[in-house]
């Protein structure tokens, strides 16, 4: 798989996957038995894999950490962990089912031993998995960390990890692949989908199934973007022909979450991920409490009450959140001051530079909002983290939901006082086209250019220093320094924050873009740019992330549609607001708000029936899971008839 196989202790030779790097003053009894545990055989408790210790790079210094270690497993070893794990394959006839070691023969891409069959992805995720499952059995510390406590059945490497012992551990890139993956996908500009199976085969699912909703998305707004060009070329300020505008934004947002779960799903079926059952979740490694039995494993971990956990949720986070939220509006206004002082003065002097002032407010208003947004964001993972979750899923859901309310609410706030309480449609245009401009450019620096040139400057020295020492001209860095290289590269945190983005973007798109018709067209302009900007960060900026086998985009599903229900409240009462549907009611002011709302339910029920009618899996593949679910059903009849046959043959 790497371009160069690394020898270990036994003689075999093995392609390593992952790496593992200890703190540099790690004890020699900690390494060795470490060491031990992950080379034994299962039967002893062990994961059975193959390992080794990083050489010392070219020109080595005393400041480089000696405890990096090189794992991999044989490729019998790796087909065995994919069994165990239940990853799905396609078989020999076009059906997708879980693999199994004894009938490997049986599926398409299993030729030889097999060495092609698994991706590196999945090889590295078996490896990640096995590790984790790497448990104590008579130890009560890590020897040598009297106060790194351990018990049967407690995970080793997320012990070591939550002591500071085991600093890293992270999946190597292939370099020949990278490449590959590189020039297919962001250093070749062109007209065409992204590479979503070759993503996937790199990175894993979760990674493939981002990229995939970031390409949907894209395509979904161009409908949006097409009308929305000719109403600001033609009606800009003609706020009265908005009205057929914001109807079709409230069909067009439900239908394309609605279409985007069949996309996700048909994607998911066919990397196996659809059908898969999901694995026990393991308590997280930062989770702590006094130690219990677990009622269903049996085994000894922390139990944690839940009256403590809803204790700091309810008497420390939420009233945190709404300070937080009290803040944000205190500097909005702050910022409606600003914009009447800038207003004032270009009242009084109607020049260019009074002009181009105007604009200043909101431009510090949307720095100010992307600043607070980031400091909110570290808060909240220590609270969350506070908080004790014992579940990884528990954490992310905590977690996503403090975010969303503060980001909706910090970004938001602002146009819907304008839109609702000032009822300025100019100033909503202004704002909503400065914000959405202003955090684009903001984030595309902060998430790929910064980090980047971070990242060079950290790594100058080093591939200066391997230039220098150079035996040879070879155009590729040794294994070693690539080792080390890779493990100064900025860790890469997951999707958190690319969902994020997507989902502010959409908000800006289907609340008010009745209001600014080219809201839609900046956002495709955006999402094109943000697939090269994420797959050049992903390529070359972090380190490469473990696969993540999801079926879905889990949580952010149920973030978007909340985020479509608030767009069907909000375009109809702009509706209602326009001159066009209150010269309807000229006398009564009740009867307009009766009728908003009156159309806010149809569509709101409009939007539930579609939501109903549109089926979340396409039909041929409910008929191939249907399929599979029978046949699992036939084969554990006829195993429970054969074992019922042999037990009265041995009772006669």
């Amino acid at each position: 798989m790497l371009q160069e196989s690394s020898v270990d202790s036994s003689g075999s030779r093995f392609a390593p996957l992952v790496v593992l790097e200890l703190a540099s003053d790690t004890k020699e009894e900690a390494i060795t038995w470490l060491l031990s545990r992950i080379r034994d055989r299962q039967q002893n408790g062990g994961a059975e894999l193959l390992v080794e210790q990083l050489g010392p790079g070219i020109g080595v210094k005393e400041k480089e950490n000696p405890n990096m270690f090189l794992v991999g497993a044989s490729m019998q070893r790796l087909l065995c962990g994919a069994e165990d794990l239940g990853l799905f394959k396609e078989c020999t006839d076009g059906s997708m089912r879980a693999f199994t070691f004894a009938s490997k023969h049986n599926f398409k891409d299993f030729k030889g031993d097999g060495d092609s069959f698994l991706s590196m992805a999945e090889c590295q995720y078996v490896i990640k998995h096995e590790l984790d499952t790497l448990r104590a059995k008579e130890e009560t510390n890590v020897p040598g960390y009297s106060h790194a406590k351990l018990y049967p059945g407690k995970s080793i490497i997320r012990r070591l990890l939550s002591k500071g012992i085991l600093i890293q551990m992270f999946p190597l890139h292939e370099k020949e692949e990278l490449k590959r993956l590189s020039f297919s996908w962001y250093k070749k500009v062109k007209l065409s989908l992204q590479p979503l199976d070759d993503i996937r085969h790199y990175y894993g699912e979760g990674q493939a199934l981002y990229f995939g909703f970031l390409e949907y998305f894209t395509f979904a707004l161009v409908p949006m973007a097409l009308i929305g060009v000719p109403y600001y070329l033609f009606d800009w300020e003609d706020y009265d022909k908005y009205v057929v505008f914001a109807v079709f934004n409230l069909v067009w947002c439900t239908v394309i979450l609605e279409l985007w779960k069949r996309r996700s799903a048909s994607l998911a079926y066919y990397w196996g991920t659809l059908c898969r059952k999901k694995a026990f979740e393991e308590p997280r490694p930062g989770f702590h409490g006094v130690l219990g039995h677990n009622p269903v494993t049996g085994r000894a971990e922390p139990i944690y009450p839940t009256s403590k956990r809803h204790l700091r949720v309810y008497l420390v986070s939420l009233p945190f959140v709404l300070l937080c939220l009290y803040l944000s509006l205190y500097v909005m206004m702050i910022y409606f001051l600003m914009e009447g002082w800038a207003l004032s003065i270009y009242d009084e002097n109607p020049t260019f530079w009074t002009h181009i002032l105007l604009f200043i407010p909101s431009i510090i208003y949307a720095v100010v909002i992307e600043a607070m947004n980031l400091i909110y964001r570290y808060a909240a993972e220590f609270l969350t983290e506070w908080e004790n979750h014992r579940l990884e899923s528990s954490y992310q859901n905590h977690l996503v939901l403090k975010v969303l309310v503060f980001n909706f609410f910090n970004c938001f706030a602002s146009l819907f006082y304008i839109a609702f309480v000032m009822q300025d449609m100019e100033l909503l245009r202004q704002s909503l086209a400065t914000l959405l401009i202003t955090s684009q450019i903001l984030n595309q620096f902060t998430e790929a250019f910064l980090p980047y040139w971070l990242q060079r400057r950290r790594n100058k020295k080093m591939i200066r220093k391997v230039q220098k020492r150079r035996m040879y001209e070879e155009k590729e860095l040794p294994l070693v320094e690539q080792v080390r290289l890779e493990a100064d590269m900025s860790t890469y945190l997951g999707t958190f924050d690319d969902y994020l983005e997507l989902f502010l973007l959409f908000g800006y798109v289907s609340l008010f873009s009745c209001v600014f018709p080219l809201a839609a067209v900046l956002v495709v302009l955006n999402n094109i740019t943000e697939v090269y900007s994420d797959a050049f960060k992903m390529c070359r900026v972090f380190k490469r992330p473990f696969a993540d086998p999801a079926a879905n985009i889990g949580v952010w599903q149920l973030a978007f549609e909340a985020m479509s229900v608030i767009a069907v409240v909000t375009n109809c009462a702009l509706i209602g607001m326009s001159p066009q549907v209150r010269s309807y009611f000229p006398e009564s002011e009740t009867q307009l708000i009766l009728c908003t709302v009156a159309a806010e339910h149809v569509l709101l029920g409009f939007k539930f029936i579609l939501t109903f009618l549109i089926q979340d899996v396409p039909k041929h593949i409910q008929d191939k899971l249907a399929r599979l679910e029978f046949e699992s059903l036939e084969a554990l009849k006829k195993k429970k008839m054969l074992e019922a046959s042999q037990l009265s043959k041995t009772i006669q």
